[in-house]
């Protein structure tokens, strides 16, 4: 699967994303992946930052609030529509692009940092997203990601819960069977059932690549790994928010920071 029909999938699920994500229902997100995220994220007061993948600019925002100077690239013209509403009623003074991350539309060294919030899985082509990050970071920047685990979120994983529904392990399956546009369908299930009749269900491009895979790549890249997050909800993070209590059985999002070379 291409960028461009890889594109015409997230323009479709774009309205709804917006919609729901907006209004509170992605749990994993606002209560345990973002805040992790943010608290791993080094110090960019001052920077110039490009987010890519950005979506509908919750967490460009996030990142500007730390007074980082944002750029946010995506490839779905109605996310981006709903960014820049927001970004009018509230200016952070965030600039939002059209594009992809194979031809960034960017001059080299042109960023501080690059951050990607659960978009790099979903692109392509990642060795060629990753190369490019590195022309457009300038030397001694940072590219800092999160993506699904890639070893505990295969292309099959399933909670396995006790009699009260508590998770209690997971199963997993297809670790080394690497996708390249695997669709997968689903909503936030937080969503009341009632509601969730009466959406479509995203379509979700999926490119599967193992934990090798990921590290061949950024190295290839010219980019040094520095540091690894695997968020777990804490106990009273769990309780409040039962949907993230599996992240206490084990990982499901891998957040990687690589930096490039001063010289």
């Amino acid at each position: 699967m291409d960028a461009r029909t890889v594109a015409e999938h997230w323009e479709r699920n774009a309205e709804t994303w917006t919609k729901y994500s907006r209004a509170g229902h992605d749990r994993y997100r606002d209560a345990l992946n973002t805040p992790a995220f943010l608290a791993m994220l080094p110090d960019v007061n001052g920077l110039d930052g490009l987010d890519l993948g950005c979506g509908e600019g919750t967490n460009t925002r996030a990142v500007a609030a730390r007074g980082a100077r944002m750029s946010g690239l995506d490839i779905a013209p109605t996310f981006l529509a709903h960014a820049r509403a927001t970004e009018a009623e509230d200016p952070r003074g965030i600039d939002y692009v059209l594009g992809d991350g194979l031809t960034l539309p960017f001059a080299d060294a042109s960023f501080d940092f690059v951050t990607a919030f659960m978009s790099m899985m979903d692109m392509s082509d990642q060795q060629g997203v990753l190369k490019d990050v590195q022309r457009v970071l300038r030397p001694g920047g940072f590219l800092q990601f999160s993506i699904l685990h890639p070893c505990f979120v295969p292309p099959r994983r399933r909670n396995i819960r006790d009699a009260s529904g508590a998770p209690v392990a997971v199963e997993i399956a297809d670790y080394f069977r690497e996708t390249d546009g695997e669709v997968e369908t689903w909503l936030f299930s937080s969503i009341p059932e009632d509601e969730r009749r009466q959406q479509t269900p995203f379509a979700i491009p999926r490119f599967h690549r193992t934990l090798t895979s990921w590290v061949a790549m950024i190295v290839t890249a010219g980019l040094v790994i520095e540091a690894f997050g695997e968020p777990m909800a804490s106990e009273e993070v769990a309780a409040a928010e039962p949907i993230v209590a599996d992240t206490r059985v084990a990982p499901i999002f891998l957040h990687v920071r690589a930096r490039k070379p001063r010289s």
